[in-house]
């Protein structure tokens, strides 16, 4: 069974998302770091057996295929807001809902006993909202799992560009948690500083992994659009190497992104 909402349906920002994300069409073979993170999250659920399992933001399945593998549920509903992953995701789960449309505004209301979401949150317009929604959705006992960034994530591209998503820290989270009445809360961080030959292949990573320096789907203090210019770009690269170079394991030059993974688990009492 599927549950479909068209693009019209979303907000102007969402529709400029959900375009990238279904551009990056080798998603997979540049998202190394997102699927680790899956696995991590795969290796904190409670319990293998659920009998109702909401996934939000699946993308294009990393975490889905880890849940079918390893995951026994009566029930699935998979959440994600590109129309163009629907067949992917029901060909991973055959028996799963597949919800496409805006986590944010549509109704994934239920009994669940277990909310995960893998790399997803950041997008949504009030993040923190993620977990009252995600109260109103668990059963008794049920655990929400979810990752997404620290507002140390793509610090080189926010220092040099001032462009970035907002991140809500581990503090706002934890406080988020507490106060939609959430229990046993654990939160981690880890850090990861990716090595790129140089800062236009850190471009390219970040446009193959659906991120974009697109004003549209990011915030800054600007309210010009952002707009890459050839000065622009020379410049960015000039100041990349001055800031943020390094050596790589062959002990070559290069230059880090770093990525700022923060982990969240939670049972509803």
């Amino acid at each position: 069974m599927q549950i479909l909402a068209t693009a019209d349906n979303f907000s102007a920002r969402k529709q400029i998302i959900a375009r990238h994300f279904a551009s990056a069409s080798d998603y997979d073979q540049h998202a190394s770091i997102q699927q680790t993170v899956c696995q991590y999250l795969l290796e904190n659920i409670a319990h293998t057996k659920q009998s109702s399992v909401l996934e939000v933001g699946a993308g294009t399945g990393q975490m889905t295929r880890l849940l079918a593998e390893h995951v026994q549920s009566q029930h699935w509903l998979i959440n994600e807001l590109c129309a163009e992953q629907a067949a992917t995701l029901q060909s991973i789960l055959p028996t799963a809902d597949i919800a496409i449309g805006d986590a944010e505004t549509m109704d994934l209301e239920g009994i669940h006993s277990l909310i995960v979401s893998a790399n997803a949150v950041q997008w949504f317009d009030n993040p923190l909202n993620f977990v009252t929604q995600s109260a109103h959705r668990l059963q008794t006992s049920g655990q929400l799992l979810f990752s997404t960034f620290t507002p140390n994530n793509f610090l080189q591209i926010k220092t040099l560009t001032g462009q970035g998503l907002y991140y809500p820290d581990s503090t706002e989270w934890q406080l988020a948690l507490v106060n939609a009445g959430f229990e046993n809360i654990e939160l981690a961080t880890q850090r990861i500083d990716l090595p790129f030959a140089n800062p236009y292949a850190v471009l390219k990573h970040m446009k193959l992994t659906g991120v974009s320096t697109s004003q549209t789907q990011v915030q800054s203090n600007s309210t010009q659009p952002f707009m890459w210019t050839k000065a622009r770009l020379q410049q960015f690269e000039s100041e990349y190497w001055q800031h943020f170079s390094a050596q790589n394991e062959e002990g070559q030059p290069c230059v880090n992104l770093t990525y700022e993974v923060l982990t969240v688990s939670a049972f509803k009492p």
